[in-house]
């Protein structure tokens, strides 16, 4: 069949995509993530632009349609002829160069009109991705028909291309997009962004709970797009009755409704169980900051819990002290306030007083002695090893102790000392269900379990089993009135449930107990006894903060009916909010699949984020979420539910305590990834490649075969052991990422692999070929990507792309004793020869940036010796002294330094600086872009003129320099100058300086 070259395959706007995704990681108002937890999700933003521009042609595809428009014929003669005269000195460059032995790349073929109408076609399409990735325009219909209609006319192209093909009526119906699917559909952003665009859109996991993510986002609004909410209420008032219902506003209004009926239910029923506060005379008398609240009652937030254990000193072996990791409740300026034990009658009490503590370093401490499960024992003193506080959680024998109440105030929190009722109030309740199951013994981040709390059930409090275990009974009393309201209201009475396809009334009220069920769950990540107070923010901080279930001592039990984190009518909300906004584009369907097994993605686009080697147990952590929905929601969808716990054994992560070994686990991580991956090679749609993301943050290792990455060559090794070959990879900024100087390499992104289908015959090819072949593809496949601003963070990573392309196009690469070459043998090469590639850029620098990049390697801005220095000077075709006259170096008492950037004159002017050189270039304007921002950094770039541009390729390589060396600092600045590039060059045009005569280049004739 015939395929063209789709946007992905050539280029994007990476620059934008990534702002959007950073900016996308602070909103939380209307984002479906809201909607049920889920781990690692990607950006909506990076969703849309990839799928988008994995269906749209790359403009190389279609340059004959571009010849005939005469406006971009134009535009692209004049684009030629600038272009053509870079590459003519460029050439004329690399010809001197060659007489005097410096290595220079080579500047390629002449550049063509064809190439300057696909570039600036190219620039349309990015202008497209750029709006398109904004999260303003995320519901906004103009901007998505432009891209619905650019990739309609993409399509068609191809449905005409493909008009002969055998199963054209199948595959190339130009009346219909084909559908999307992603086998590993997690939190559902790539099958929601898909629906948006304009596909049908199919979801599957193997995980039940995301699943039934998946059928909330993109399954369940588009059944009841466009209908008017069913409650009694929305009939009565004429606001609503007026109303035009786009999309799935009415189905949130429904779930807002009967949301706020079982908060008042519930109220009804254990409302007893949370009592307000009554702030007293006799504790204004102690607290004069009380007045203001004498004689009223606060609405109680949460209540602070301290747990306790025997203590391990025989004088005070009755007494239960606390395990408390820190006695402050508020570090905020002019609010500060802590917790005071206070001794007496062989026991003690807890007191709440506000200001700084007079020992800061106690207070913050708690009974804590030092990390991990350390403490000493109140009364005594006596320290408690952590395996006795782990003997006695495992006997059942710890305990808990109020430690404070926090109120809400009228301008902020009200800390208070515990009082007897409350405690009381908390020891009363008495559930009749808990969950059952048992939590993983092992988890990323570590886990509770060494200490007692081994079942879901035993994460939970009494009173929170009493309050989730009612608002979970509330569901099908609501679900029994939505069911008449909706008949009522109209809605047929088929009795065909939503599991079925349903749409009638009994469908309708299982639609709304779905997002009644994740409120449930918003209920259980922040009402259980894992939850911790931020004495900074002043609130609950939820558990599974950082994807897993590590032991709280001092937690947090908050107030269902209160107005802070915790708070149920906040969890409907959240539920509510991004629903409103679903549902008003195409079909969706979501089930449970594994991956290697299912047929879904037969003839259908394929965009996909599978697990990233032993990075996140998905299923193991899920399963708190898992016990509750089984309780709530097992009568909707008794497949999905049937099992006690999610599916452990199937899911594809690198987990040795499940396999038995380190070996076993990534042999059975390799063997399942390949299955899943073949499938894809078997069946997407033939016309577009298939895009997965990527994000495993590992550290290289170092082998005889050179620098690789465990979990990135075995996912790799996955991918092309199935039968893809990789045409391209893009790194995005969909992870949040923490410079320090311990992880500098970090990976900053998602890798996006975009993969097609190996020829069936693809030719095998011998080492020297595949490395002779990378040489010559490699650098211009660079210098492409460095024109497109990548950042040098990502440099390497989105060089494996062209590199992998030559690897892959052959069925095999033989070593010289005819051994297949295998993915880290592969991957040493491609970093090899992309080093190579970057010091042979080194050719276009002048003498003293040479030299200066050879000694910055070695001593970075430390000092050296001056012998040493001038040794090297000759060799580069330079000299100590001439160098310190140009400004980058620092020569006393037979030492030298490279001048750093804060240590350079402020007052440098490049137009009378009789030896500028590239090194001074980017180390003054890293000097300016730190103390005066881009907008400094452009008037020095306006000054500069054509001499600036050298700037940004000495910046890829200090990068590099930097990363290997483990300069945190200085890889950062280099980093930061790259990626601020481009808002640089706009500043200095905008400055609009009068043309001046350029002196020669770093002093050249």
């Amino acid at each position: 069949m015939t395929y063209r070259k789709k946007l992905i395959e050539v280029a994007l706007p990476l620059e934008a995509i990534n702002k959007a995704c950073a900016r996308e990681k602070s909103i939380r108002h209307g984002h479906p993530s809201t909607l049920h937890l889920w781990w690692a999700r990607r950006p909506l933003a990076a969703a849309r632009a990839v799928i988008f521009a994995q269906m749209v042609d790359d403009p190389s595809a279609y340059v004959e349609v571009l010849r005939a428009d005469p406006k971009l014929h134009r535009k692209a003669e004049t684009a030629l002829k600038a272009r053509l005269k870079l590459w003519e000195e460029a050439c004329a460059l690399a010809k001197k160069a060659k007489g005097t032995g410096l290595s220079v790349p080579e500047p390629g073929p002449a550049p063509t009109l064809d190439d300057m109408l696909a570039d600036l076609e190219r620039q349309r399409l990015f202008r497209i991705i750029e709006d398109l990735v904004l999260w303003e325009n995320t519901t906004n219909e103009t901007v998505l028909q432009a891209v619905r209609d650019e990739i309609w006319q993409s399509w068609r192209r191809a449905c005409a291309e493909n008009a002969d093909h055998p199963r054209a009526k199948e595959l190339f119906d130009r009346k219909k997009l084909p559908a999307f699917h992603d086998p590993f559909a997690g939190g559902g952003a790539l099958p929601l962004e898909a629906q948006r665009l304009g596909l049908e859109s199919y979801a599957s996991d193997l995980n039940p709970v995301a699943v039934l993510i998946n059928k909330a986002m993109i399954e369940i609004p588009p059944k009841f797009a466009g209908k008017p909410p069913v409650n009694p209420e929305a009939h009565k008032d004429q606001r609503l009755l007026k109303k035009e219902w786009h999309g799935a506003e009415g189905l949130a209004e429904d779930v807002r409704h009967y949301g706020q009926w079982m908060r008042d239910e519930a109220e009804k029923r254990i409302g007893h169980l949370y009592p307000k506060v009554e702030v007293t005379a006799e504790m204004v008398k102690v607290r004069p900051d009380l007045k203001q609240y004498a004689g009223k009652k606060l609405t109680v937030i949460a209540w602070l819990w301290a747990r306790t254990v025997k203590s391990p000193n025989p004088a005070f072996a009755q007494v239960d002290v606390p395990l408390a990791s820190s006695f402050i409740l508020s570090t905020k300026a002019g609010k500060e306030a802590y917790v005071e034990p206070v001794i007496e009658n062989g026991g003690y009490r807890f007191t709440v007083k506000v200001g700084k503590p007079k020992d800061a370093e106690v207070a913050k401490n708690g009974t804590k002695l030092s990390r991990g499960a350390n403490f000493q024992c109140l009364m005594s003193g006596t320290p408690i090893a952590g395996d006795y506080i782990k003997a006695e959680g495992k006997a059942r024998r710890m305990g808990g102790r109020l430690m404070a109440i926090v109120a809400e105030g009228h301008r902020g929190r009200v800390y208070l000392t515990p009082t007897s009722p409350h405690e009381a109030a908390a020891q009363q309740a008495m559930p009749t269900w808990r969950p059952e199951g048992e939590i993983a013994a092992r988890m990323t981040g570590g886990n509770c379990t060494p200490y007692g709390l081994t079942s879901w059930g035993d994460l939970f409090t009494p009173r929170q089993l009493v309050a989730l275990t009612t608002f979970s009974d509330l569901v099908q009393e609501a679900c029994d009135r939505i069911k008449d309201d909706a008949l009522a209201a109209g809605l047929p009475n088929d009795d065909l449930p939503l599991c079925d396809g349903g749409t009638g009334a009994n469908a309708y009220a299982d639609a709304v107990r779905v997002y009644l069920a994740f409120a449930i769950n918003r209920q259980v990540v922040a009402g259980n006894a894992l939850v911790t107070w931020n004495s900074t923010a002043q609130k609950a901080q939820r558990a599974l903060g950082r994807q897993s279930l590590p032991m709280v001592w001092d937690y947090c039990d908050t107030n269902p009916f209160g107005g802070a984190t915790g708070a149920w009518e906040a969890s409907i909300e959240l539920e509510c909010d991004p629903l409103q906004y679903l549902g008003a584009y195409e079909d969706g369907a979501a089930s449970q699949e594994d991956a290697a097994l299912q047929s879904t993605s037969d003839d259908k686009l394929v965009s996909t984020d599978p697990p990233y080697y032993d990075n996140i147990g998905y299923a193991d952590l899920s399963d708190f979420f898992y016990v509750w929905l089984r309780r709530t929601m097992s009568s909707v969808f008794p497949d999905l539910f049937a099992t006690l716990a999610t599916p452990k054994a199937e899911e594809l992560v690198a987990t040795p305590h499940r396999h038995g070994s380190r070996e076993r686990a990534e042999e059975f991580f390799l063997s399942g990834m390949t299955k899943a991956m073949r499938r894809l090679v078997e069946s997407a749609h033939p016309a577009f490649p298939v895009t997965i993301y990527y994000a495993f943050k590992q550290s290289e290792t170092e082998s005889v075969e050179g620098i690789a990455s465990t979990g990135w060559e075995t996912f790799l090794d996955a991918v092309i052991g199935a039968g893809f070959a990789i045409s391209g990879t893009w790194p995005m900024r969909t992870e949040l990422t923490t410079w320090t100087k311990e992880n500098v390499n970090a990976l900053a992104s998602s890798i996006i692999l975009v993969c097609r289908p190996r020829a069936a015959d693809a030719p095998t090819a011998t080492r020297r070929e595949f490395v002779t072949t990378l040489k010559a593809e490699l650098p211009q496949a660079l210098a492409h990507l460095q024109r497109g601003n990548i950042a040098p963070v990502d440099l390497a990573q989105a060089a494996i792309g062209p590199g992998m392309a030559v690897y892959t196009r052959y069925a095999k690469v033989l070593d010289a004793g005819g051994k297949a070459l295998s993915v880290r043998e592969a991957l040493a090469l491609i970093n090899q020869t992309l080093d190579e590639a970057l010091a042979e850029q080194e050719g276009d620098f002048d003498a003293d940036s040479r030299w200066a990049l050879t000694w910055f390697e070695q001593s970075g801005f430390a000092e050296g010796e001056y012998g040493v220095a001038e040794q090297l000077s000759k060799s580069k075709n330079t000299s100590v002294a001439g160098m310190v006259e140009a400004g980058i170096l620092e020569s006393k008492r037979g030492k030298v330094r490279l001048i750093a950037p804060a240590d350079l004159p402020a007052g440098w002017d490049p137009a009378t600086d009789p030896r500028l050189t590239a090194w001074e270039i980017v180390h003054h304007l890293i000097r300016v872009l730190a103390s005066g921002g881009e907008g400094a950094a452009g008037e020095l770039v306006a000054k500069l003129g054509t001499k600036a541009e050298i700037a940004r390729e000495l910046a890829y390589r200090l990068y590099t320099l930097c990363e290997r060396k483990k300069r945190a600092a200085e890889a950062l600045a280099y980093n930061g100058l790259v990626q601020s590039w481009p808002e640089i060059i706009r500043l200095a045009h905008e400055l609009e300086r009068p043309k001046q005569v350029q002196a020669p280049l770093f002093g050249e004739e």
